[in-house]
């Protein structure tokens, strides 16, 4: 989600105090990196992130351990979510780790065996955009709390981010509150959701963190008779307020009547290299009288991911049926040999074996130009849903994924059901773009 992972795409604002290079030579040197003072190597189990948001701590959970043939493995927690991530390398008394799917990486130097220090790198928004860290070994809590809760938030929430303002856009916020204070949960938008939330109630307040390798949430908020009042951070470009109050019967607007095919379109037409340079269109042979599934998505985008892996499984079982899916990839590298790279990496990791085009920079104004027959792109990822006959018969916006719970097993179930209802119509003439 761009803020909306942020699920909507706002542009980003960040600023340089201190030339890249500069800084990270005295960064580094002022972490006072010494060999490990056991001498036997780094801590292994569970470490304690904490991400210094401009005097905001923004903290998390991750296990470094080491694996059978001697390599160093990092797993990331987010509530319910494990992020797996092999690029580790520990030399000396240097850290490093790259995130498996998205173009980020923490740099850093121990200090000793239980403590590292450094930045975190999101090359996405650019080389200097660098947040520091300090980790710390030892089962710790994910925020610390000096007394327990004196409510439960668990629920719906009817949630208004930025309201009154340009930027204003609703949300429901589903939270999972335990005895002892902890809390797991998300919020969902029109535009998708902010994935796994975790965190804890303290008193009256309420403290929410997630870190996937692309964004970097702190949710903040206060109970005030029965509304929560709290601010909003992604990373240290964005932030926002928001507000929320209980409404067991909140919905937002239908996701299937978001984004829909301009006057004049019943069809869908473009062409796009695939990864090796080769054109593909709708129109090709190998689609014709085949329902097809076409993904707007970006490397990026972690909503895409959720979706990403679900459409592949409902590609993998329907395929020999005749479905066929392909994504159309936005993405933010302006170099599009790099951007190239990423999506390599993300067919690769993820393990995607239908085709993926490359469409150009991301962007909402930019992608609904490139894809002139939808009224608008208003979220990464859309999902068009093409009949055997070429027929536009659904286009859903945004996603929500695993972590928003029955919303997720419902919308698999509808997707499934839907796909198979495609299949199972007769075949026609073949895709061809209408005006």
């Amino acid at each position: 989600m761009e803020p909306v992972y942020s699920p909507r795409m706002r542009s980003l604002r960040s600023t340089l105090l201190v030339p890249a290079l500069v800084f990270m030579a005295l960064y580094l040197a002022a972490c006072g990196a010494g060999p490990s003072s056991s001498g036997s190597g780094p801590h292994t189990g569970q470490w304690h992130m904490e991400l210094d948001l401009n005097g905001r701590v923004l903290p998390f959970h991750f296990d470094l351990v080491r694996a059978l043939d001697s390599t160093w493995v990092v797993n990331i927690h987010n509530g319910e979510e494990e992020i797996v991530a092999t690029a580790v390398e520990l030399l000396a008394d240097s850290f490093r780790l790259r995130m498996p799917l998205f173009d980020s990486e923490f740099i850093g130097r121990f200090a000793n065996d239980s403590i590292i220090r450094g930045v975190w790198i999101n090359y996405l928004k650019g080389p200097d955009y660098r947040i520091p860290f300090v980790a710390r070994a030892g089962d710790r809590p994910r925020f610390s709390a000096a007394h327990g809760p004196n409510t439960d938030l668990s629920g719906t929430w009817e949630t208004h981010f930025s309201a009154r303002t340009e930027d204003a856009y609703p949300a429901t916020g589903l939270f999972q509150q335990q005895p002892n204070g902890k809390v797991t949960g998300t919020f969902l938008t029109e535009t998708g959701d902010y994935r796994f939330l975790e965190g804890v109630v303290e008193g009256d307040s309420l403290k929410l963190s997630c870190f996937d390798g692309s964004h970097a949430f702190l949710f903040l908020a206060r109970l005030d008779q029965d509304s929560l009042h709290g601010r909003f951070w992604s990373g240290t470009h964005w932030e926002e307020p928001w507000m929320a109050f209980r409404n067991p019967h909140h919905e937002l607007r239908d996701p299937n009547s978001l984004t829909f095919l301009r006057e004049g379109y019943d069809m869908v037409d473009f062409t796009f290299p695939d990864l090796d340079g080769h054109p593909v269109s709708p129109n090709d042979p190998v689609y014709k009288n085949k329902p097809v599934m076409i993904q707007v998505m970006g490397s990026w985008c972690p909503n895409c991911v959720d979706e990403s892996r679900l459409l592949k499984e409902v590609y993998a079982k329907h395929h020999g049926q005749g479905l066929e899916l392909i994504s159309i990839a936005f993405e933010q590298h302006t170099d599009t040999a790099k951007a190239i790279a990423g999506l390599r990496r993300y067919r690769e990791t993820l393990g995607l074996e239908h085709a993926i085009l490359y469409g150009g920079l991301s962007g909402k104004g930019r992608t609904s130009e490139q894809l002139p027959f939808l009224n608008h792109v208003m979220s990464f990822p859309t999902c068009i849903f093409v009949d055997r006959n070429g027929k536009v018969r659904r286009i859903h916006t945004g996603f929500y994924g695993p972590g928003t719970g029955k919303y997720y097993t419902a919308y698999c179930s509808d997707l499934n059901a839907f796909v198979e209802q495609l299949l199972q119509e007769p075949s026609g003439k073949a895709l061809v773009a209408k005006k």
